[in-house]
């Protein structure tokens, strides 16, 4: 069974996901990280390759997809809480995500390039 991430490995290790978009949940002892990509077939891309990670890890995100953009929630149901899985599977999905723009205001809504364009 994993375990929570201590006082000092939160201090170690969150301050860097953080400078590269990963926020915390409110409410909630987990991280969240919203990509969006130049396409459907990107982001695809990406989801494929951090689910193979995740399949290595044996730990599985709450994501979801719409068009380019991939929003992604990380916690660890065993604990309850963030784990360094959580920690591990996120610095994978950000060497597997390239390129692609972050959203870093989670306060706005999630828009994909679908639903601009229909504007």
């Amino acid at each position: 069974m994993a375990t929570l991430l201590g006082e000092e490995e939160r201090r170690k290790d969150l301050p860097a996901l953080a400078e590269t978009g990963w926020r915390a949940v409110e409410g909630r002892d987990a991280i969240r990280k919203i990509w969006k990509f130049r396409s459907f077939s990107e982001a695809w891309g990406f989801m494929s390759r951090a689910a193979l990670a995740a399949e290595k890890l044996n730990h599985h995100p709450e994501w979801s997809n719409t068009y380019n953009v991939v929003d992604v929630t990380l916690t660890t149901h065993d604990c309850h809480g963030l784990s360094a899985t959580d920690i591990e599977l996120a610095c994978r999905m950000d060497a597997a995500a390239g390129a692609a723009s972050v959203q870093t205001d989670h306060s706005l809504p999630v828009e994909s390039l679908c639903q601009i364009r229909a504007r």
